[in-house]
């Protein structure tokens, strides 16, 4: 069908409408039609799909960070059932122990019995020897002056036996106190072949620490299963979503070929001379290009700027800037000249929505006024719609406008405005190139 169409000679000329038959206008304006219906329908959905690749991508991240909260969730779980394990095991020991301890107490409170007879056994016999010293003495008295020495050592013996007496009461007396608060100690313990009301106070409340810790192990056990369980569906979950994500790559991919396809055929149209609906904004970016390549070698010749600070690509970050931005050694450069060219082309057509000249990196150094203003601190989404300049666009649009040689690129895309709100829109582009050297391209964006 192009066999038909009269073809230019390839160079950097402009496309020139050239001597058509009607037939062949017809033709190539029926395909110029369907292959800029297809770019756009291409751009349309390659933008969807790509925003949904974006949104799995973050929701795949934001999986991964739940699994591995979950896998601490997990480890801290197993954690908490050891010492649950632990603590049930513990709780168990302390009730035997306290059992030990039943039995070593009723052992102790025999022994006091003991001690307690004794006492009452020593106590008789110091009443009977204070009554055997007082006979002594008495008989002693009798005796006279022979027994006086007799009488000494049975006054004697009276207050050995009264103190023996006294201690001996004392002794029963602290026996009987000990006694009593180890009855109360063996009761509290008490606990063989007791039901649980009769129980002393210490089995009741080990018992009930007990069956705490039983309920806690079982409760972290319980817990501990449920994690294992959502950790493998967690597990399904990331596969399936990767396997999403590359489905939506692969789709991604093939609608970049029907983009290239519907660019290829845009750019076969032009070059065959006839003009159709792209024509004038192909051969205004081309003339504005050009200006804009004028003026940089005007400034290299006057010493304005050097070579070297006019191929700056050392970006410096804007501090506090949302986006971020930079600066390079030919911002101000680029504030003086390329408002007079790029404001211009604004005028264009009512369908052109911005033109702006970017470096190789697609960096912008100086956008549209419009877009040219100052960000406001921590407003990000307002900085995002109206602060474009200083800033780096290397998608794959702003790379390929920028790093274009080719006379002209056409291209197909669908432009985020901010908002939520999408526009699919084509950009020609052409080269800027400063004494043969190739700096970057200005590109001029517009409604279907």
């Amino acid at each position: 069908m192009l066999s038909l169409l009269k073809r230019r000679p390839e160079g950097p000329q402009s496309p020139v409408p050239a001597p058509a038959t009607a037939d062949s206008r017809s033709v190539v304006d029926q395909l110029s039609r369907h292959a800029s219906s297809l770019g756009r329908d291409a751009a349309e959905v390659r933008g969807v799909i790509d925003d949904s690749t974006r949104v799995a991508k973050q929701q795949a991240e934001q999986l991964l960070g739940v699994a591995q909260a979950l896998q601490d969730v997990l480890q801290g779980t197993r954690s908490i059932d050891a010492e649950a394990g632990a603590s049930l095991e513990a709780a168990r020991g302390a009730r035997q122990a306290v059992q030990a301890l039943g039995r070593e107490v009723a052992a102790i409170v025999d022994s006091l019995h003991q001690v307690a007879d004794a006492a009452g056994q020593i106590t008789q016999i110091a009443l009977q020897t204070r009554l055997v010293a007082f006979n002594a003495s008495v008989e002693a008295k009798r005796a006279g002056e022979a027994g006086r020495g007799f009488g000494v050592v049975a006054d004697a013996v009276k207050d050995l036996a009264a103190r023996v007496e006294t201690s001996s009461k004392h002794i029963m007396g602290t026996v009987g106190t000990l006694e009593a608060r180890i009855g109360v100690l063996s009761r509290e313990t008490a606990l063989e072949d007791q039901r649980q009301e009769q129980q002393g106070q210490v089995h009741g409340a080990l018992q009930l620490v007990e069956a705490a810790a039983s309920r806690i192990a079982g409760s972290s056990a319980q817990g501990r299963q449920q994690c294992e369980q959502l950790d493998q569906r967690m597990h399904a979950i990331e596969a399936a979503m990767q396997r999403t994500a590359s489905q939506l790559d692969s789709a991604l991919g093939r609608t970049e070929t029907f983009l290239q396809v519907s660019e290829q055929m845009i750019k076969t149209v032009a070059d065959c001379g006839i003009e159709t609906e792209d024509t004038p904004y192909i051969q205004g970016v081309q003339q504005a290009a050009a200006q804009i390549s004028k003026l940089l070698e005007d400034a290299l010749r006057t010493g304005v700027i050097s070579e070297r600070d006019l191929f700056d690509e050392q970006y410096q970050p804007m501090d506090g800037s949302s986006p971020q931005q930079h600066l390079t050694r030919y911002v101000q450069l680029a504030d003086r000249l390329f408002p007079q060219v790029q404001e211009k082309m604004l005028a264009l057509s009512d369908k052109v929505v911005f033109c702006i000249a970017v470096d190789r990196n697609g960096y912008v150094a100086c956008h549209n006024r419009r877009y040219n203003n100052a960000q406001r601190p921590g407003d990000t989404l307002w900085n995002t719609a109206n602060c474009r300049n200083r800033r780096i666009f290397n998608d794959r649009t702003g790379l390929a406008s920028g790093r274009n040689t080719k006379p002209f690129l056409l291209q197909t895309y669908r432009r985020d405005m901010g908002g939520g709100q999408f526009v699919v829109m084509k950009e020609a582009a052409a080269p800027i190139t400063v004494n043969g050297r190739h700096w970057g391209g200005l590109r001029l964006a517009f409604k279907f």
